[in-house]
């Protein structure tokens, strides 16, 4: 069934078993067995590999795909000497199933790759990132063969763009643009010189994470990573370019579907109170993780306005979502307007179509077109507002 094709954690048979257990439950029991479904397909995981050489930058990298500074509680240390002697996790601070690895630097005069990849237990990662701040040597590309052969993925990256860029500005005859390109050009032109075939390189500033090549390297690891592990990876990336704004909003559109279909399961149970309780906790749990992964919760304004020197009030005031005075149930319902009560025959019956188990035609359809109505809306206001907040937060157009 089509509508089941990046159903990854949650299938048929788990849809007909919480019907099951729900019809014997109590009403705070059964919208926490729902809470419990929605929560399963966060517990994806994600292990980042980040590797290279001391002092090129990967402990600041680690930091900066989190959305930390390099001094803030749990981020990775750094220096201008290796800090890092065995892997260390550093987990995300919204999505603990995303697991940034601070690697041991490589490039000591006896180092051997598959060693290396034997002591920092190369089967944990889903894919890695290997730095350079200057041009790519041997043990980088030893490093890329061995990762190849054993049927994972790497992503070159050379930090440090914005010192390199600071350096060229003092030049007459400076072109950011064909700075950029002669050192990408350099940078592949070195590892095709010691045997990597079509070199891709990105260019990255960890104090400038939006700038230059990220929008890159995050659509190259979203084409490359399977679909359930993809989510987990949009999500978690720092919302600081219009690109990944967008691309959070589409990955969190492709949801909204589930949980309806959840909304419409639970409608056809027969217990009193049971479809608009659970209707209102399933889209408040939604909205909370759509104001937290667009970095609009008061904890991330509140790191935003540290970083941009405006206040939360400047940011807030930009906001127009109906939520924007809070999530509770009279704010939901607002969002469902007239026509959660009216819904055309032919679309609720198109709706109880795509799942045969449902018993009440009427009550599952309604249930399902409106949470769908309400969840649509909801993102699409919150995104808008992310964008504002973006733009306003850079001054210009990203």
């Amino acid at each position: 069934m089509a509508m089941f094709d990046d159903f990854d954690i949650i299938t048929l048979e788990d849809l007909k078993d919480i019907k099951e257990s729900i019809s014997t439950q109590d009403l705070p029991t059964a919208v926490n067995t729902i809470k419990e479904v929605l929560d399963k397909q966060d517990l994806v995981e994600l292990n980042i590999g980040v590797t290279g050489e001391s002092g090129s930058g990967k402990s600041t990298f680690v930091n900066a795909f989190r959305g930390l500074g390099d001094e803030e509680e749990d981020s990775a240390k750094t220096g201008p000497v290796e800090t890092t002697m065995e892997p260390e996790a550093y987990l995300h601070p919204k999505y603990k199933n995303v697991k940034v690895w601070d690697l041991p630097g490589i490039g000591t005069p006896n180092f051997k790759a598959d060693e290396y990849l034997k002591l920092v237990e190369f089967e944990r990662y889903d894919f890695f990132i290997i730095i350079a701040s200057d041009r790519f040597r041997e043990c980088h590309i030893q490093l890329a063969k061995e990762i190849v052969r054993m049927g994972k993925r790497f992503y070159f990256v050379r930090s440090k763009i914005d010192s390199s860029i600071v350096a060229e500005k003092r030049k007459k005859s400076f072109d950011q643009k064909k700075t950029l390109d002669t050192i990408r050009e350099d940078c592949e032109k070195g590892l095709r010189t010691i045997g990597i075939e079509d070199p891709v390189v990105f260019l990255i500033s960890s104090f400038e994470l939006g700038n230059y090549d990220l929008n890159l390297l995050q659509d190259r690891m979203e084409q490359e990573l399977p679909q359930h592990k993809r989510r987990v990876l949009m999500l978690a990336l720092p919302n600081i370019t219009l690109e990944i704004n967008e691309k959070k909003k589409k990955v969190l559109e492709e949801n909204i579907g589930k949980v309806a279909l959840l909304s419409a399961l639970v409608a056809t149970v027969p217990l009193p109170g049971l479809s608009v309780a659970v209707d209102i906790a399933i889209v408040k749990k939604e909205i909370e993780m759509y104001y937290s992964t667009f970095g609009l919760d008061d904890p991330s304004l509140q790191t935003l306005c540290e970083r941009s020197g405006k206040t939360i009030e400047e940011f807030k005031s930009l906001m127009k979502s109906p939520l924007i005075g809070g999530i509770n149930p009279a704010s939901i319902l607002s969002l469902a307007g007239a026509a959660a009560v009216v819904v055309a025959e032919n679309t609720v019956e198109y709706a109880v179509s795509l799942i045969p188990l449902l018993g009440s035609v009427v009550a599952g359809g309604m249930s399902y077109m409106t949470v769908s109505k309400m969840l649509k809306r909801a993102l699409n206001d919150i995104a808008e507002d992310a964008r504002s907040v973006l733009m306003a937060s850079v001054q210009t157009e990203v």
